[in-house]
């Protein structure tokens, strides 16, 4: 996974697997597999008694509630060396729009880069220490819960800007190394990204308890939107332009609902009910209506 030549003998091996902490002497002679090792390269997470129960299940439902459920799928390898595997299996079962143009095709309900971008966060980010929980996906008829144990870092309003920050920083490294991630904090800014591209509702960032969950919205006309949902993508939206160094304006603001030219008055709407929602402030209050830019409050 490395692409990294296979060292000449079995000594070879074994420094390379100690320097990655991936394994540590035994006492009795021989070597111990480290957790690191387990929970990244694991042909069956349930050989380790710890962390079992930390493999990523995947649950998809018949209608929009928990009520009614298909048999679930548990993905056993470790996080690297199946990482691949549990992104297309969670993108197959993913509902998928029927597109007619000139011919009828299929595509895909959520942005792929999306999907990956949280799936590996909420594998990276979870609070291992966490007893009788671990990462979950829920696929409903109208969004995608991935769920981890542990409370974030980081306010969940500060996930698009906030700088690298991880509990477990040996799996991140580890998991950028293999091309898992990159570790530079910029796996939310992607998914703002492709949900914008896509026009969909925007991603939810919240914290439950003891848990973290991101949720992904199925496609919803503006007009079906409701004003928190509106005030949501306007904020990431500016979000998103803050950290392209380009404040938010009434054009852009246009651009990520797909509002036609001469509805301004609807984007200006938005941007009023999220400064009073105090999400985002004015950049040069002084400059025209028309004029006006915008940047995060916190800013």
């Amino acid at each position: 996974m490395l692409k990294l030549d296979l060292p000449e003998n079995r000594q070879s091996i074994i420094s390379r697997l100690q320097d990655d902490d991936l394994i540590v002497p035994c006492d009795s002679g021989g070597w111990n597999i480290t957790n690191l090792a387990a929970i990244l390269f694991a042909n069956q997470l349930s050989d380790f008694k710890n962390l079992e129960r930390k493999s990523l299940r995947v649950i998809v439902y018949k209608g929009s509630n928990r009520i009614e459920a298909s048999p679930e799928d548990e993905e056993k390898k470790g996080y690297a060396c199946g990482f691949k595997k549990i992104v297309d299996s969670i993108n197959k079962l993913l509902p998928r729009n029927e597109v007619i143009k000139a011919f009828r095709k299929e595509s895909p309900m959520y942005p792929e880069l999306a999907v990956r971008e949280l799936v590996a966060n909420a594998l990276i980010h979870q609070d291992f220490f966490a007893k009788g929980t671990g990462p979950m996906v829920e696929i409903f008829s109208d969004r995608l819960e991935i769920t981890n144990p542990g409370v974030p870092l980081v306010a969940p309003n500060r996930f698009l800007d906030s700088p690298p920050k991880s509990r477990n920083e040996l799996v991140a490294s580890m998991m950028r190394r293999v091309g898992v991630c990159e570790e530079r904090g910029s796996g939310i800014d992607k998914v703002v990204f492709q949900t914008e591209l896509y026009r969909l509702p925007a991603p939810l960032f919240e914290v439950t308890g003891e848990h973290t969950r991101s949720i992904l919205f199925s496609y919803k006309p503006l007009n079906n939107m409701d004003k928190d949902e509106r005030i949501r993508a306007c904020y990431l939206h500016c979000c998103l332009k803050w950290v392209e160094r380009k404040p938010m304006n009434n054009a852009s603001v246009r651009e990520r609902f797909g509002i036609e030219n001469q509805n301004k008055a609807l984007a200006s709407r938005i941007i009023a009910q999220t400064i009073d929602s105090g999400l985002i402030k004015p950049h040069d209050a002084d400059a025209g209506v028309r004029n006006r830019r915008y940047i995060p409050s916190w800013s």
